[in-house]
């Protein structure tokens, strides 16, 4: 007797030569190929470390073009700070009358200052105490701010009340006005009393920051649990709340270095921060600024030089600031 046909046999068939089975032998084809591909999707499989701030605010950075372009000014700056005979092989000190107030010369792109000094040298010599007086300026306030700042925060009551009426009153104090009062009796040529007066009237700005920022740290659902399991103060400040604390502190403290630059140059044109011999570029834009309308290339490059420094401190903070603040992506 003849087989039959099966009607459910030749339904199964047809529905496989349509496009359902197609999609449903697909779909498992890519389902293997995940979980044959090392990693799965980015940043999820077992291979691959889960991103954090700071690499993405690293893979940011690097395709910020503001970020590059002051961080390569910057890296050039720090560069002829510690090397700068590398760009300039005369001596910023050494002048010769004859040539006072005399432009552009071979050898001597920048012409001469007013004592017969090279504008040139004097202007590389320069950024090597700018570039000192902001980075160490900036590096003690940071320090003392974040500590004074993170402990109060952390602690509050007592200590919180007090740290907070102190930071108003060197609030109220103003900066170049403290720095001709305080600066007018120093007689040190060097770098160190400017720079002990900055971060002295210069802490209160990062220790507030920071103390907000431990504020909301703490608050934080792992702090509480490591609480509970009965972290110490000491591990939950510097394991827990510190590393995700810092990033306002650094975006600060990065802004705040160029001013401390632009403050230093104030100082030494008002006559109390740094004093001759020393090579400053407030110095040279203070001794040139009465030769303006016979000699302005003596005004012109110091301050030019001035202007760029700064400029590259502040993209800078503000790419970091890009970078690091999640409410900016």
């Amino acid at each position: 007797m003849p087989e039959q046909p099966d009607p459910y046999h030749d339904e199964g068939a047809a529905i496989a030569a349509t496009g359902a089975g197609g999609a449903t032998d697909l779909a498992m084809d890519e389902a293997e190929t995940l979980e044959k591909t090392p990693g799965g999707p980015e940043g999820t499989g077992p291979d691959k470390k889960p991103r954090s701030l700071w690499s993405d605010a690293w893979r940011d950075l690097r395709r910020n073009p503001v970020f590059i372009v002051s961080g390569l000014i910057i890296l050039f700056l720090v560069v002829i700070s510690i090397w700068p005979s590398l760009i300039a092989s005369g001596d910023p000190l050494d002048c010769d009358l004859a040539k006072a107030q005399e432009g552009s010369q071979p050898g001597h792109p920048f012409g001469f200052n007013g004592q017969g000094c090279d504008v040139y040298t004097r202007t590389v010599y320069g950024a090597r105490t700018s570039v000192a007086v902001g980075v160490l300026a900036t590096l003690g306030v940071a320090v003392l701010g974040s500590v004074l700042g993170g402990l109060a925060g952390f602690f509050g009551g007592v200590w919180d009340s007090v740290l907070s009426r102190i930071t108003d009153v060197f609030f109220a104090i103003p900066v170049v006005l403290g720095g001709l009062v305080l600066l007018s009796v120093v007689t040190s040529n060097t770098v160190w009393p400017v720079i002990g007066f900055m971060v002295l009237l210069g802490w209160p700005q990062i220790s507030r920051i920071a103390r907000g920022s431990v504020i909301t740290a703490k608050q934080n659902d792992y702090v509480q649990a490591a609480r509970a399991l009965g972290a110490s103060n000491s591990r939950m400040l510097l394991r827990h709340i510190t590393p995700n604390a810092v990033a306002p502190v650094i975006v600060v403290a990065t802004i705040a270095l160029g001013t401390y630059i632009a403050l230093e140059a104030t100082l030494s044109y008002l006559g109390v921060g740094l004093k001759p011999p020393s090579v400053s570029w407030g110095i040279d834009i203070s001794s040139a600024s009465q030769y303006i309308r016979n000699a302005p290339h003596m005004l012109l490059w110091p301050a030019g030089a001035l202007a760029i420094t700064v400029l590259a401190f502040i993209m800078l903070g503000d790419a970091v600031r890009d970078a690091l603040d999640p409410k900016l992506r």
